[in-house]
């Protein structure tokens, strides 16, 4: 899953501190604690959109979040890292295998930098170049050299100069601060791009010698890349056309989409891709059963326009479901949502976005399995969807189909 907008977000947060701290300071107001969100809606109770959030009383908490299967991940403002829901191959980090239902702290480190979460299992830099794993391990997408899960953080090699990380079904893919992309894990389907027979790799393997990646969303079994040049690339699984050179055969190396050279930002889901351009268009292809695509009809092997809007800022794509947050900060979700995961108070699927509640605060999101979660420009966390095994971290395993705020401890 894409991190486009993580610094941009960032960016907000430094900001607002800022503003938030001289006006107390001239208020002469004394500051007792930071990091508790105000305007947390009470479970069970209508659309968790009940007004802004008090600026005053209350500080951002999260930075950037991952979904996974049925967990959920996130960064908290002072770079610590928290997770929550599933956690049966440990994917939570927190040294056990026990379900949480509200955020549970991972280790006393405050300096993650960014986080991502796939199947069963999650992946993290840290900020002095470090990568970390953790939670299922079956196909190696751990990338320790074992098959082994893991119920905490295990280094990924020795390298200190990663700079992003994807984690997908069984095979994850990370970017190094000198451009290079690298994958692991299963490639049953050539998901891994390096050209080899079909193998699992345990270790990061580089993806050919190119030094201009950008960034990479791990799909379930294809991945794509962009790279500095704003060409588009993917790789791996097929069958659905999600690789979007208009065939249904794989792909053992990357295979440029086009020949369009202004993509800003791609994610991948469970069998289709979706796509940002400079001009604000987005586009999509693969599978569309559930209307994943944002459009009807069937599987496209070739990108297609979702509507006609140019005021696309950023995508977000999970199993099934697609979100997009616009430039004016609106959030909208289409494809399946029998969970609730597209946050329209209703559990029917949609074949074109479908706005989530009317603000326009949205800053960046992520979309899990049956859940999604977003982040506002606030710093404030709100999830729905699924919640069977907790992931939705307001302390309940009820489903929601509106947006509920997730409080993170302080």
């Amino acid at each position: 899953m894409s991190k486009d907008q993580d610094g941009w977000l960032r960016s907000v947060w430094r900001r607002w501190a800022r503003a938030v701290a001289t006006a107390v300071a001239s208020a002469g107001v004394v500051v007792l604690a930071i990091g508790v969100t105000a305007g947390t809606a009470a479970a069970g109770v209508g659309p968790a959109e009940r007004g802004p959030l008090n600026a005053a009383l209350a500080a951002p908490t999260v930075s950037s979040v991952a979904a996974g299967y049925a967990h959920t991940c996130a960064i908290s403002t002072d770079g610590g890292l928290w997770c929550w829901g599933g956690n049966s191959s440990g994917q939570l980090g927190d040294g056990t295998t026990t379900n949480r239902s509200t955020p549970v702290r991972v280790g006393s480190a405050n300096t993650w930098a960014s986080i991502d979460a796939g199947t069963s299992y999650a992946c993290a830099v840290r900020t002095d170049g470090t990568l970390w794993c953790w939670g299922r391990n079956s196909s190696n997408q751990l990338g320790d050299g074992t098959s082994t899960n893991r119920t905490s953080p295990v280094q990924v090699g020795t390298a200190t100069n990663w700079a992003s990380v994807s984690a997908g079904d069984g095979h994850t893919c990370a970017i190094r601060t000198d451009g290079s992309l690298w994958c692991w894990g299963r490639n049953r389907n050539g998901q891994l791009g390096t050209g080899a027979a079909l193998a699992d790799a345990t270790s990061p393997v580089r993806v050919d010698t190119a030094t201009t990646w950008a960034s990479v969303a791990a799909g379930y079994a294809h991945t794509c890349a962009r790279r500095t040049d704003g060409t588009l690339w993917c790789w791996g699984d097929s069958s659905n056309g999600q690789l979007g050179i208009g065939v249904l055969s794989y792909r053992t190396t990357p295979t440029q989409v086009g020949t369009g050279t202004t993509w800003t930002g791609v994610v991948t889901g469970y069998t289709f891709t979706c796509a940002v351009r400079a001009d604000g268009t987005l586009w999509c292809w693969g599978e569309n059963g559930y209307g994943q695509l944002g459009v009807t009809g069937p599987h496209r092997t070739s990108p297609v326009q979702v509507g006609s809007a140019t005021t696309w800022r950023s995508v977000l794509g999970g199993n099934d479901t697609a979100c997009a947050v616009r430039t004016d900060g609106s959030l909208w979700c289409w494809g399946n949502n029998s969970m609730g995961q597209l946050g329209d108070g209703s559990t029917t699927h949609r074949y074109a976005p479908t706005r989530v509640g009317t603000a326009t605060t949205w800053a960046s999101g992520v979309v899990g399995s049956y859940h999604n979660c977003a982040v506002r420009t606030d710093g404030g966390l709100w999830c729905w969807g699924n919640n069977a095994a907790g992931q939705l971290g307001d302390g309940t395993l009820t489903q929601r189909s509106t947006p509920t705020q997730v409080t993170i401890p302080g």
